[in-house]
């Protein structure tokens, strides 16, 4: 082999580089920067993080979701005398994430507002490191199907998914016949062990006090409902398809093991590691190789114990009552599980802006599940569509409960 060979960095696309997960994917590759050239960034409104960034990392682009915000930051950028170009608008977004010259996109806007990029990153044969959920809850076989036809590599980022991934056979052919079961722990939230009938009373600020993770407002109340959860399992059903009465969630609150595979020998095999999302963006961005991830060692000598609990109280479905959701939607026509999703973005917003109750969010996604029916959808604007269709019924839903 010629030693003096030079192997040019991979360039990245970081849509929704100024959240939680864009800014722990760039701190991963700060620390590789032999391995990896930023191509692109993008934001909403943070403008002067944004602007760190491409000062940093220098990316040949800078998207952001709205004009005004766009126009700041290109203002700001000619007076620090850098050269990123400035972008605004979706179709920016889905620009940089197909662009010939960029080899991955980690996929880490919030809501459904990510779904178009992954798909025009799905259709441009890309590696689609995935952390919107939306993606695949929203987009599901219409995705998927992009995926298929673009040729990409679509690589889980979430952690209970890149620890399934990690769990399971190199040989995806075999893993129907050899795996029993999918198991996603779950940390239970903060709301794991408060009594009962004081839920209707929990605030938002209690809600976002997640125990193990760091993590935005919206997720984190996901997080307290289980709902994080009951997307994960239909973003489980996609990505590794497994049909939904082989995916399991079992209560783990350490955070330790982040997902388990039950093989037909009743074997088990466990991905762990410290509570830390640069570990599976890392093994994302190097897969099939490993690379340092910036996280800390597990340190076992200090592991007081790993419990595990069952999700439902004695068998009823009582504190993570909205997780059941996911097996019901699953189980409807094509286009349900963008229903269940939309509601509840809506439903959480209204939580977090104290329109309702956070016990009334379970009764918006339920509501809505029951009364929509969506037609099958075939491309973007059919999911779109049912996506505003079950914003809508939502937003009727929180009215009648905010009386």
């Amino acid at each position: 082999m010629d030693q003096h060979l030079v192997v040019m960095p991979q360039r990245i696309t970081v849509l929704g580089s100024t959240g939680s997960i864009g800014t722990n994917t760039l701190d991963v590759i700060a620390r590789h920067p032999e391995r990896f050239q930023i191509f692109a960034l993008t934001g909403s409104t943070q403008v002067d993080l944004m602007l760190r960034q491409c000062a940093q990392f220098k990316p040949r682009f800078a998207v952001m979701a709205h004009a005004p915000a766009a126009q700041q930051l290109k203002d700001k950028l000619q007076a620090e005398g850098l050269q990123t170009q400035v972008l605004s608008g979706a179709a920016a977004l889905d620009e940089v994430s197909s662009h010939p010259d960029v080899h991955a996109v980690m996929a880490a806007i919030v809501g459904a507002a990510g779904l178009s990029p992954c798909l025009a990153a799905a259709r441009a044969g890309k590696r689609l490191l995935l952390a919107n959920k939306e993606a695949l809850v929203v987009g599901a076989e219409v995705f998927l199907d992009a995926v298929k036809q673009g040729g990409a590599t679509l690589l889980p980022i979430d952690s209970e998914h890149s620890a399934i991934f990690q769990s399971l056979p190199e040989d995806v052919s075999t893993w129907d016949t050899r795996v029993e079961k999918i198991i996603l722990t779950a940390s239970g939230g903060p709301f794991r062990t408060r009594e009962l009938a004081t839920l209707k009373d929990a605030t938002p600020e209690q809600a976002c006090a997640h125990p193990n993770w760091v993590m935005g407002r919206k997720i984190s109340v996901d997080s307290a409902t289980m709902m994080n959860k009951a997307l994960e399992v239909i973003e489980a059903r996609y990505l590794f398809g497994l049909p939904p009465e082989r995916l399991e969630v079992v209560i783990h609150p350490q955070s330790i093991i982040h997902s388990m595979v039950q093989y037909r020998d009743t074997s088990v095999v466990a991905q762990l590691g410290t509570p830390d999302m640069r570990v599976p963006i890392a093994y994302g961005l190097s897969w099939p190789e490993r690379m340092a991830s910036g996280a800390q060692t597990l340190d076992f000598h200090a592991l007081s114990a790993m419990t595990f609990e069952a999700l439902d109280d004695h068998g009823h479905p009582t504190r993570f009552a909205g997780i059941h959701l996911a097996w019901d939607a699953l189980r409807g026509p094509r286009g349900t599980t963008a229903v269940l999703n939309a509601a509840n973005e809506i439903a959480v917003a209204a939580f977090l802006e104290r329109r309702i109750r956070f016990d009334q969010i379970h009764d918006v996604n339920q509501n809505c599940l029951a009364r929509l029916s969506p037609a099958t959808p075939h491309d973007l604007d059919d999911l779109l569509a049912i996506d505003g269709q079950a914003r809508a019924k939502a937003e009727d839903v929180v009215r009648l409960l905010a009386k």
